[in-house]
């Protein structure tokens, strides 16, 4: 055994099946088949379950999966270890995410991150939960930052503390912006404006109901010139657009509150370049301290 052939495991184990982890590799199937198969061979065990449309493992394969990621965490530790010697981590770091004041974690930690290690860069991606995660899948993204719930047999989480306060932006001089708060019901009838992003999470209420929805944007800046021009009210999260005294918009919370916490997460199993690694790292320490 050695680390390569413990990647194309886990790549196996992480993509579900032999042809999507072939893909996601850049190798030929057959190929990958016949190593898994010579694994199997050299390991005197049966480590997967065959004739399912996913890959089920066997008790011998949980046992490799753990040891396998044991061994790539320990060879990428020491490419780190040396890398760290010679004062030099760069390579880049995929982050997507939707619209929310929860990616200061993500941007505090990249701060901190290239702070140390200058010759990393970072790449954002923005789009709607759907989008980013066939982007995840793909992989062309490391992380998302998503409001659903993810799939935890697929995806690794960190859950972030902030929360995201939904609510509607709409214009100073607007008679709904007369009161401090506004109930779902104040909105009944009214034109209204809703993200790709927070679709799916809205959609598991009974919060659009009734609602004249007139548009669904990705951007909430296009959306705020919307509803400045007169087009309707924005559902939205707090602090993501100015509202202060020289804008002509202001926001105003939905009541009873609901708060929508971010979580960031990627495929599970997967085997990161220090660099993507360091982040999480970043992230976990940062993640105890407030927005």
């Amino acid at each position: 055994m050695d680390i390569r052939t413990m990647q194309y495991y886990l790549a196996v184990v992480r993509e579900g099946t032999i042809s999507a982890a072939a893909e996601a590799l850049h190798v030929a199937q057959p190929s990958l088949s016949r190593q898994m198969k010579e694994l199997e061979e050299e390991l005197g065990a049966t480590l997967f379950e065959r004739g399912n449309r996913k890959i089920t493992l066997t008790e011998e394969g949980m046992v490799l999966r753990k040891r396998a990621e044991e061994m790539v965490r320990l060879m990428q530790m020491t490419e780190e270890e040396i890398s760290q010697v010679r004062n030099h981590v760069s390579g880049s770091v995929r982050i997507g995410a939707g619209e929310s004041y929860s990616f200061h974690y993500l941007s505090r930690a990249a701060a901190a991150l290239a702070s140390e290690h200058p010759d990393i860069r970072f790449h954002i991606t923005s789009g709607d939960t759907e989008d980013l995660m066939d982007e995840l899948d793909n992989g062309l993204i490391d992380f998302a930052l998503i409001f659903t719930e993810p799939d935890h047999t697929r995806y690794q989480s960190i859950v972030l503390p902030a929360e995201d306060a939904i609510g509607v932006l709409l214009p100073k001089g607007s008679e709904l912006a007369r009161k401090e708060a506004l109930r779902i019901s104040d909105l009944k009838g009214k034109p209204v404006l809703i993200s790709r992003a927070s679709e799916p999470y809205l959609t598991g209420t009974d919060m659009l109901s009734g609602l004249r929805i007139v548009g669904v944007y990705n951007l909430l800046y296009n959306a705020s010139l919307m509803v400045e021009d007169g087009l309707g009210y924005a559902l939205c999260f707090d602090k993501l657009i100015h509202t202060g005294d020289d804008s002509p918009l202001t926001f105003r919370p939905i009541m009873p509150r609901m708060p929508a916490a971010g979580t960031i997460i990627w495929k599970k199993y997967q085997v990161f370049p220090p660099a993507v690694q360091l982040f999480i790292d970043k992230i976990q320490a940062l993640r105890s301290d407030p927005v």
